[in-house]
């Protein structure tokens, strides 16, 4: 069963917190070996940062059609498919019963996210312990449709979104608090989700290309296909990356050129390749025993599953990744996503996986978010949402349990909105081995409502944690809340904090930036079971 958490309120810095608490030495905060690492955005637009009216960077001929004022301002996804707000990113550090210790501001100018972009803020312990890493964007807060800019690396002209900001990573050192920021040119038109520091270099995974857009010719579809996926950089650099993946297929093709894993690489669809570009359109990452593994759950093309990068233990002993295979995980889905959805009765089979951890060589969970479908429409599965356990045997991997007890069937919940918002799946994971063999994991979630104008990831989501012994089963096993973000916040990544962490704790670098937080801070509402 699943173990009780002390649930504590949560404080949601506004955007003056954002100038009073950009992360410096002197503000920097260590984090304890155990605790939860959780990152986290803010909404910080006002009425005045959209006008009713006016051009969106990428609605064409469009105009807003609501102003700035949370939440209707992401009902302008209608007129601009684009349309984002940059938005201040902060990470929190919770005890592993719940109880939240602190939060650090990120200085906008290493990054800020993308209200209301809901793939992105994983994070990723280095290979070494030393560090978390996550990715941003080098923009403004408050700019429009950053995360479906162009990077200076390639400029699609046909990209509706005309702007260009690079990608950032960020690295935040778990000892210090301390903070430094790599300016990339991956995945030019869209985003970048994850990135992990490994002897020396980082390893990013995201896409390239705003979706739906390009003129079908294959130089630029190319262009961008070598800008998506899996990509890497050494982590003193800055600007141009490099593809891991291997190529495959032709350059200027419009179709089957890919940076890893082709569709076409498997039998059955060896004689019809997928759009260039999108096999690789990676969410999730994690590495496990100098292994990269990366997950694919969304969009159109490829393969929804699990995949392997490189040989195995290709990272041991200060090794790196180039031209990299590919490959899916024996045992999990090799039919496509197309396939899949043309099938009407959208088969149970049907998968969206996001983050992945390993609890052994042996057992592998994989975080779910769900189909996306929104509250009250047809054609909707839940039958692979949530946590499921994979065992591996003789060469293999199987699903034995999908975990969704305590998540899935929540009742629906506003958080003041004036529409119902309810739990859909899980996206990034972590966990940890306990003393008795049991596992404790812990995840952010994925959400769908019922209101059918506005960008989903706008609405708030939550931490979720559950321990998973040898008789726990589906139906004996239940998530708990750990919190619920406040209207106008999103939950991004979780990690913990590796047990090489061994810095002082300073308790009155939290008290100053709390208490400068007085006045201006939330309180998000309190958890629901």
């Amino acid at each position: 069963m699943s173990r009780p958490f002390v649930v504590h309120p949560l404080a949601a810095a506004s955007a003056v917190a954002v100038a009073l608490f950009a992360a410096t030495d002197a503000q920097a905060q260590a984090f304890q070996a155990g605790d939860l690492i959780v990152s986290r955005t803010v909404y910080a637009g006002t009425a005045s940062t959209v006008t009713v009216g006016q051009t969106l960077p990428g609605g064409g001929t469009n105009r807003a059609i609501a102003d700035g004022s949370f939440p209707n301002v992401f009902k302008n996804e209608v007129p601009d498919p684009s349309f984002g707000v940059t938005s201040p990113i902060f990470i929190d550090q919770y005890s592993t019963t719940g109880s939240r210790i602190g939060s650090l501001a990120v200085d906008p100018s290493l990054a800020v996210s993308s209200f209301a972009s809901k793939s992105e803020l994983a994070l990723n312990v280095s290979t070494d312990g030393s560090a978390i890493t996550f990715m941003g964007y080098k923009a403004p807060v408050n700019t429009l449709d950053v995360s479906n800019s162009n990077t200076a690396q390639v400029f699609d002209s046909t990209n509706p979104v005309g702007s260009t900001y690079a990608r950032s990573v960020v690295q935040l050192n778990l000892s210090s608090g301390a903070m430094t920021s790599t300016a990339v040119n991956a995945y030019s038109g869209n985003n970048g989700r994850a990135a992990v520091l490994a002897n020396g270099n980082y390893y990013m995974v995201g896409n390239a290309g705003n979706a739906g857009n390009g003129s079908g010719n294959g130089t630029t579809l190319s262009q961008l296909s070598d800008n998506t996926g899996v990509q890497s950089i050494a982590a003193n650099g800055s600007g141009n990356t490099t593809a891991v993946g291997v190529a495959i297929g032709t350059y200027g093709s419009t179709t089957g050129y890919q940076r890893g894993f082709a569709l076409q690489q498997l039998p059955a669809y060896a004689s019809t390749p997928g759009k260039t570009g999108k096999d690789d359109n990676f969410r999730g990452m994690t590495v496990f025993n100098n292994t990269l593994y990366v997950t694919k759950g969304s969009g159109s093309n490829g393969v929804n599953t699990v995949y392997q990068v490189g040989a195995a233990g290709a990272l041991a002993n200060g090794g790196s990744l180039s031209n990299a295979a590919i490959t899916i995980l024996p045992g999990f889905n090799t039919t496509s996503e197309k396939l899949l959805e043309a099938n009407t009765n959208t088969p149970a089979g049907v998968t969206h996986p996001f983050g992945i951890w390993f609890a052994n060589s042996t057992t592998l969970f994989v975080a779910d978010e769900g189909d996306g479908i929104r509250l009250g429409q047809a054609h909707k599965s839940t039958a692979q949402a949530g946590l499921q356990e994979w065992v591996l045997s003789d060469g293999s991997w199987s699903e034995t349990a999908v975990f969704q007890k305590g998540l899935l069937d929540q009742a629906t919940y506003t958080q003041g909105l004036p529409w119902n918002v309810k739990t859909d799946g899980l996206r990034n994971l972590t966990g940890t081995t306990n003393a008795d063999g049991s596992f404790t994991l812990y995840a952010t979630t994925s959400t769908v409502s019922d209101e059918t104008t506005h960008d989903l990831g706008a609405d708030p989501n939550q931490i979720v944690g559950i321990t998973i012994g040898a008789g726990s089963t589906a139906a004996n096993t239940s998530f708990a809340v750990l919190q619920s973000a406040a209207a106008g916040e999103r939950f991004g990544g979780v990690a913990l904090a590796p047990s090489s962490v061994s810095a002082v704790p300073e308790p009155q670098t939290w008290a100053l930036m709390l208490a400068g937080l007085f006045g201006v801070g939330r309180i998000a509402r309190r958890r629901r079971g």
